[in-house]
């Protein structure tokens, strides 16, 4: 019989995953909407059908959350712990406009209350930590932003001798369909690491086999949630990534999603669970960088770099501190 302990994780876990979608959302659509070349409301509404439909088509970064990153069982009060840590940051930070990655807020939390339950670190699998989380940390921002670069100096190369106004008629266009994109390789990635939570918060909870897939039920709840989540919307962040970084026309806004969707589907594929915030957020600035090095805000775009790496650390010691507390009621 199911407890109510497990019930409150599933519950918590899905309430992160509709956070992780209006947190999110600026990703996929930002660039799209600042360029116009979609509204608003129509870039959310097809951001979060793509987001649903991209969170049920594969199992391999869920099944490194659930397998790969922690190498004991846990209490199904310890993932609550994490949930709830990695929920604190989401907020704080969608709170103050910094478009920081829910995926390693999450990722943070669960190593820090994993740590806090075993009292030491033992219980990690840092193998996993540095194959799956940390080498992708560091190198996807890296190739999201010179694949930037290079698709936008290639455009500057092929449209050299077009109006200007063609030119952003014709990507203005394209972006809808890159908008697409983004926005399925962000279901794609992102939905899963929540599959992997209740994954986990299943098997710990005795109602599922060690070696279990995601349970179909699973992938639509999640699917269902980060889809309701994006339809929200993420006005602040949106502001951010939008012109924050740099200015985008239509070009621009196609670069950046095409390399952005190119790294986040590479990466999902080998079941890395990379942040699309700073995917997206470094292919954006190699596409200003594109055009001259000065047309990208570094000021801002140090403050971005800067959450990026304290992330990790404050999500594992909010997932710990949270961990802690349960403990003393549960």
């Amino acid at each position: 019989m199911i407890s109510t302990i497990l019930v409150a994780v599933i519950a918590v876990a899905l309430l992160f995953e509709f956070i992780n979608g209006f947190h999110d959302t600026a990703n996929a659509i930002a660039t799209s909407v600042y360029t116009r070349a979609l509204t608003a409301g129509k870039a959310i509404a097809l951001a979060a059908i793509m987001n649903f439909f991209g969170a049920l088509v594969s199992e391999n970064v869920a099944k490194t959350i659930s397998q790969g990153l922690v190498g004991i069982a846990l209490e199904e009060y310890v993932v609550l712990g994490a949930l709830l840590g990695a929920i604190i940051w989401n907020l704080l930070t969608w709170w103050k406009g910094i478009p920081s990655s829910s995926s390693h807020a999450l990722i943070g939390a669960l190593v820090g209350a994993a740590i806090v339950y075993t009292a030491g670190p033992e219980g990690i699998i840092w193998s996993g930590v540095l194959q799956k989380v940390i080498v992708p940390l560091v190198t996807s921002p890296f190739i999201g932003f010179f694949v930037g670069f290079g698709i936008m100096k290639l455009i500057f190369v092929l449209c050299q001798n077009s109006s200007p106004g063609r030119v952003n008629g014709v990507f203005a266009k394209l972006q809808i369909a890159t908008a697409a994109l983004v926005a399925f390789s962000h279901g794609t990635n992102d939905a899963q690491k929540t599959m992997g939570i209740i994954t986990l918060a299943l098997v710990s909870g005795g109602m599922l086999p060690e070696t279990a897939g995601v349970p179909m039920w699973v992938k639509i709840a999640c699917a269902a949630c980060i889809a309701g989540g994006t339809s929200v919307g993420g006005w602040k962040i949106m502001k951010t990534m939008g012109g924050g970084v740099t200015k985008l026309q239509p070009p621009g806004g196609f670069a950046a999603q095409a390399s952005s969707t190119i790294v986040i589907e590479l990466m999902s594929h080998l079941g890395a669970p990379i942040s699309t915030t700073h995917v997206i957020t470094s292919s954006v600035m190699g596409v200003g960088s594109a055009k001259r090095l000065s047309a990208v805000k570094w000021g801002k775009a140090k403050d971005i770099v800067l959450t990026w790496v304290i992330t990790l650390p404050i999500a594992a010691a909010l997932g710990g501190i949270c961990t802690a507390i349960l403990r003393l009621f549960l």
